[in-house]
């Protein structure tokens, strides 16, 4: 008899011990490594670990994110490869990035297309579904899409004109094979230099002008040598934070409102920054000698008028540089929205 009981004591605590570790407390338990090109002491840094933060705490510490800052997961090329592979489940990616996975996203950066925050905010409110559908048909879950500011012409000498430009050799980052493409199509004489090599190659005299973000500029002190800026915005800098669709599954589904909330906090602060500090550093740079060439309101729109002669090349034959149907919808968008204001 106390075999027995023994016996059936033993089994009772082999099904607790069993159904403990199969629990949903104990299969909640989760680590996300997420992978950021941008170092930690940005803004971009600093809003990741309190997105890390705040994941852990939604979750009673069920999720915990590891973040690897400064692209020591390698290049955006390599971290989309180990996200396919899941060696990694989550990471901050740029245009170039999220365009590797969804083409579409790429219409956005079409040069001198969207010209200002507000044309970027009804456009986003627009296709944001539906480039979130795109991404999710091919295995990632977009949690945030952030702005990163505006991409500026900045150059030795003043350029107020698409062939004040066209005179001069232009910069572009190897990375960017469509937008070489692009610049090219449109007979601007691309130079494809690595952004560590910017200074250098203006120094050296390789380089006359380049299309670049002003915090980077002002970051890496590229206007002492390339002192003028054009006020036109080319294209906004996008960027956004991807988890593959593998591990969003993993994620119990009570939980995950709670995380997509806490990123759509991360995207409007990391808005509000950008704007402040891209503000800042262009302000920055005018009291050190930046001298912005500002257009008028015609010498824009030659800028338009220049771009509109490319289309059928940048959005049609065989190879286009952008997806024509998107392009088509933003323009369709743009052109609604301009006519209300």
């Amino acid at each position: 008899m106390k075999n027995f009981f023994r016996q059936k004591l033993q089994f009772l605590l082999f099904v607790s011990m069993f159904l403990f570790l199969v629990s949903p407390v104990f299969a909640q338990r989760l680590t996300i490594r997420l992978a950021s090109l941008v170092p930690e002491n940005t803004s971009w840094g600093q809003s990741i670990n309190r997105l890390a933060a705040e994941w852990s705490r939604v979750t009673n510490g069920q999720i915990t994110v590891t973040v690897f800052h400064g692209g020591t997961a390698g290049t955006e090329a390599q971290v989309l490869s180990l996200l396919r592979s899941n060696q990694i489940q989550a990471a901050v990616l740029t245009s170039m990035g999220l365009n590797s996975i969804t083409p579409e996203v790429m219409a956005l950066s079409y040069p001198f297309l969207i010209r200002n925050d507000t044309e970027l905010t009804e456009v986003l409110r627009v296709l944001k579904p539906d480039l979130d559908a795109r991404m999710q048909q091919n295995g990632f879950i977009t949690l945030t899409w952030a702005r990163a500011g505006w991409i500026k012409v900045f150059s030795r000498s003043p350029v107020f004109s698409p062939d004040d430009l066209r005179r001069l050799r232009l910069a572009s980052s190897p990375d960017e094979q469509q937008m070489i493409q692009a610049f090219r199509t449109m007979n601007y004489q691309i130079v494809p230099v690595n952004l560590t090599e910017m200074l250098f190659s203006l120094q050296s005299g390789r380089i006359d002008a380049m299309y670049i973000s002003p915090v980077f500029v002002a970051g890496n002190q590229l206007f002492g040598v390339a002192g003028n800026m054009a006020s036109i915005n080319v294209a906004p800098f996008m960027g956004g934070i991807l988890m593959n669709e593998v591990t969003w599954r993993r994620i119990p589904e009570r939980f995950r409102p709670a995380l997509l909330e806490a990123s759509r906090r991360l995207e409007r602060d990391i808005e509000a920054s950008i704007a402040s500090l891209e503000a800042e550093a262009i302000s920055t740079m005018v009291r050190y000698g930046l001298r912005i060439n500002e257009l008028t309101p015609a010498q824009s729109q030659v800028w338009y008028d220049d771009t509109a002669r490319f289309e059928s090349r940048l959005v049609g034959g065989a190879n286009p540089v952008f997806n024509r149907d998107y392009f088509n919808r933003i323009r369709d968008i743009l052109t609604e929205y301009r006519r209300r204001r």
